[in-house]
C-alpha cells in the first residue's frame, strides 16, 4: 500500500485533568497498535501531546513521548513549556489528520469538550460525540436520564449549588445523607474518573471528611448507598449497531474499587465472569439501553454491580474514554471476545469512518 493512501490518525493524549498518566499510557498502548504488523501498512500517526498547563506539543515531541520506554521522563520534562510557545490554531499542523483519536481521560476528555473542539476540524473521530460524552461524564445527569428509563441503580442522592467551605452547611448535609441512605455510602465527584476524589464513608465524620474531599474537585456531587457487590464490566462499540463484548469481572484485595486498586497488579480479571446467563443477557441489554438513552456510540465501557446477597443487577457508570492501559479492562474484554488490541484500535477507526 502506498503512504499516501494510509489514514493519518491523530492521537490526542495528556491534558489537564487529574488522569494526565493514565492518558500517556492509554496513548502508547494506542501508538504501538497502530504501529504494529496488523496496521502499519494502513495508518500513519499524528500525535498531540497537552502537558498538565494545557500546552499542546508538536508531533515530533509527542511522538518521542509515546515512543519512550521510561515511565513518562518525556513528559517531565515538558511541563514547563510556555503557554504562548505553542497555540493549537496557529503552530499545531493538524490538517493532516484524516481520524482523531482522542484519549484524554477525565475533564476536558471525556466530558465532550475535546470533541467539540476537533467537531470544527470537520474529520471523524473515534468514540462518541458531544452530548454522550458530556453526560456519560456527569454523573448527577446520568442517573436522571436512567431514573426516568427505569434503569436499575442504587440510591443516591445528589448535592449541587451548596457552599461546602461552611462547617454548618456539611454538617446539615450529613444528617440528610444518614436519614435517606443506608451507611456505609459512597461519595463521589459528579465529574471525574478513575475513582479520583471518591470516599466510602461509614459514620458521620467521614462523611464530613468525604464531602470536603469530592467538592475540591467538583462542587456537584453524588452520593450513593454501598452494597456488597461485584463488579462487573462490559464493553459497546458501534454505532446503528451496538455490540457488546464477554461480561468480566474485577476482583480485588482492597476493601473497595479505588484509585490505586484500579491500576494494581493485583487485580483478578475473570474473563468471562462466573455469572448465569441470565444475568448476562440483561446486563448486555442494559448496556445497550443506557448507552443508547445518553446517545453514546463509537466505544465505551459500562460498569455493573452485582449484589451478591440477592443476584440483583445495577448500573454504575459509562466510560465513554476508557483505558487502554496494560491493565485496562476494555481491551482486556475485547481480546477475550475475539478482537486482540491491534485488531480493536483497527475496528474503532473503521467505525468511526462509518459516521
Amino acid at each position: 500500500m502506498l503512504e499516501k493512501e494510509k489514514k493519518c490518525i491523530g492521537i490526542i493524549f495528556g491534558g489537564e485533568s487529574n488522569e494526565h498518566y493514565v492518558s500517556i499510557s492509554s496513548a502508547k498502548t494506542v501508538f504501538k497498535a497502530l504501529i504494529s504488523k496488523t496496521n502499519i501498512d494502513r495508518f500513519s500517526v499524528k500525535a498531540f501531546y497537552i502537558n498538565k498547563h494545557g500546552v499542546w506539543l508538536e508531533n515530533d515531541q509527542s511522538l518521542e513521548l509515546l515512543k519512550e520506554n521510561n515511565r513518562n521522563e518525556t513528559a517531565a520534562k515538558y511541563q514547563v513549556l510556555p503557554k504562548e510557545e505553542l497555540n493549537f490554531l496557529n503552530k499545531i499542523e493538524f490538517q493532516n489528520v484524516d481520524i482523531w483519536f482522542p484519549l484524554l481521560h477525565g475533564l476536558n476528555g471525556e466530558d465532550g469538550a475535546i470533541h467539540g473542539l476537533l467537531k470544527f476540524t470537520q474529520k471523524p473521530l473515534v468514540g462518541g460525540g458531544i452530548l454522550g460524552s458530556a453526560l456519560g461524564m456527569d454523573k448527577i445527569l446520568m442517573k436522571k436520564i436512567f431514573s426516568h428509563l427505569a434503569i436499575p441503580q442504587v440510591n443516591y442522592l445528589a448535592i449541587q449549588n451548596h457552599d461546602l467551605s461552611d462547617d454548618n452547611v456539611k454538617n446539615n448535609l450529613s444528617f440528610n445523607i444518614i436519614e435517606k441512605l443506608k451507611l456505609p455510602v459512597f461519595i463521589k465527584p459528579a465529574n471525574s474518573g478513575s475513582s479520583l476524589g471518591i470516599s466510602k464513608a461509614k459514620t458521620k465524620s467521614e462523611i464530613f471528611k468525604a464531602l470536603e474531599k469530592a467538592w475540591k474537585i467538583d462542587s456537584r456531587i453524588v452520593i450513593e448507598e454501598g452494597l456488597d457487590v461485584r463488579e462487573l464490566e462490559c464493553g459497546i462499540i458501534g454505532n446503528l449497531k451496538l455490540s457488546v463484548s464477554e461480561i468480566g469481572e474485577v476482583c480485588y484485595s482492597t476493601d473497595w474499587y479505588d484509585y490505586d486498586s484500579k491500576y494494581s497488579m493485583d487485580n483478578q480479571i475473570i474473563i468471562p465472569a462466573d455469572i448465569d446467563s441470565q444475568i448476562s443477557k440483561q446486563i448486555k441489554d442494559i448496556a445497550i439501553r443506557s448507552c443508547r438513552a445518553l446517545n453514546i456510540y463509537g466505544f465505551a465501557r459500562v460498569d455493573f454491580f452485582l449484589e451478591k446477597i440477592s443476584n440483583k443487577i445495577f448500573l454504575n457508570e459509562i466510560n465513554t474514554i476508557p483505558g487502554f492501559t496494560s491493565n485496562s479492562m476494555f481491551p482486556m474484554l475485547w481480546n477475550a471476545s475475539g478482537l486482540n488490541i491491534d485488531q480493536l484500535v483497527a475496528k474503532l477507526i473503521d467505525i468511526s469512518s462509518d459516521l
